[in-house]
């Protein structure tokens, strides 16, 4: 009989599409053709507010089975906001830190207490992102027959001395970037514990049919740099919307910076940053293919699918050198920049924009590395290996 596994997010869905959740949704969607697949999540799509939004407790998402459990108190924003000043200097208790946790959420007493009651019923279970309750909590409960993907990078909250313990917990440990497990066996000291030697992450799809001139004649934009994500602070976006607004200052052009998400910042009222807020996966990749190169501000990233998603399609890439994860992809596939201050970027746009053919080079590299790195069948035969190992 086919092994039964579960993975444990704080909210799964086709309408949670990016980061930590969507990862999970692939590699529950490519692996539960080898795996009897269910995913243990709560009723939340909103990541600020944790409201209980789904109405089903059960329901089947591209073949696989999702368990949903309410979400017993929604985030106050304002107490969570106040108690994380303090919580963050580091300064408080162990006891503290939890009721941070529970703050943070999604704060669902209910899943934690059917991982509790159901821990037999299933082989292994696989955690995705240490941030959140549902990792936190879940993992005490379940750890001797867990993996975790931590999707951890040097940002404040993981200097909290709460993950000391967590970190410690699970059987196995996949990561999706060398720089990640250096980072986390450095902090943590968990060399010991299984793992896929940084070798994680995920496989990239791209469609079949991808039309750069139909996004620019939809959109009227030819000449730009494109940001896909969050539009936050935390993303780099500040920074981000301060150094083009200096380089078109100090350089003449059309250049425009075009911007794919939703927004939690202001963006700032210029001609030449065009905000076009949610748009579909069409329209994404057909972006990448019109753009002139992909920016990522961004300073914290365990992995990046839309750096991974720009090389497949074949464009270089500009990102901030300070995150070791982006910076190592830049390194590793010869297919894209990195900067560390304003002038750097100014260097690294006016070349990516000059040397086209050194460009259009640094792009097709970024495929090979894809190609080599981050295909499922091999991202798959990774994850299986540590499900075999417990």
């Amino acid at each position: 009989m086919m092994k039964k596994i579960a993975f444990v997010v704080q909210r799964y869905g086709l309408e949670v599409n990016g980061g930590a959740e969507l990862q999970c949704r692939q590699l529950a969607e490519h692996i539960k053709d080898r795996y009897r697949t269910e995913v243990i999540t709560t009723k939340a799509i909103d990541y600020v507010t944790w409201q209980n939004e789904y109405p089903r407790d059960e329901e089947i998402i591209n073949g696989v089975l999702v368990k949903r459990f309410a979400v017993k108190e929604p985030r106050n924003s304002q107490k969570f906001n106040q108690l994380s000043q303090k919580i963050l200097q580091g300064r408080s208790s162990i006891q503290e830190e939890e009721f941070w946790m529970q703050m943070q959420g999604p704060y669902s007493e209910a899943l934690i207490c059917f991982l509790r009651n159901h821990k037999e019923d299933y082989d292994v279970f696989i955690f995705c992102t240490y941030l959140y309750y549902t990792t936190y909590f879940g993992l005490q409960e379940v750890y001797d027959k867990a993996v975790l993907i931590p999707d951890a990078h040097d940002e404040l909250p993981i200097h909290l001395n709460m993950f000391q313990k967590m970190f410690r917990l699970p059987k196995c440990i996949f990561y999706n970037t060398r720089e990640e497990k250096k980072f986390v066996e450095r902090k943590f000291h968990i060399e010991s514990i299984p793992n896929n030697n940084g070798f994680g992450g995920v496989g990239v799809e791209v469609p079949v049919h991808i039309s750069a001139e139909s996004f620019r004649q939809k959109y009227h934009a030819d000449h730009f740099i494109l940001y896909i994500g969050r539009i936050e602070e935390h993303k780099g976006c500040k920074e981000l919307f301060q150094y083009f607004c200096e380089y078109k200052k100090r350089n003449q052009g059309s250049l425009k910076l075009l911007l794919m998400g939703k927004e939690v910042m202001k963006v700032p009222p210029v001609k030449d940053i065009v905000s076009l807020g949610f748009v579909s996966d069409e329209d994404k990749f057909n972006g990448l293919a019109a753009c002139d190169f992909l920016i990522l501000p961004s300073q914290f990233e365990s992995l990046s699918m839309v750096v991974l998603e720009a090389f497949q399609v074949g464009k270089p890439v500009l990102v901030n050198g300070k995150c070791e994860v982006l910076k190592g992809h830049c390194v590793r596939s010869n297919g894209g920049l990195y900067y560390t201050d304003y002038y750097e970027f100014e260097g690294c746009v006016n070349y990516l924009l000059e040397q086209e053919e050194n460009g259009h080079t640094m792009g097709e590299n970024g495929r090979l590395y894809v190609k080599h790195n981050y295909q499922w069948n091999v991202i798959t035969e990774r994850l299986a290996a540590l499900i075999e190992t417990i």
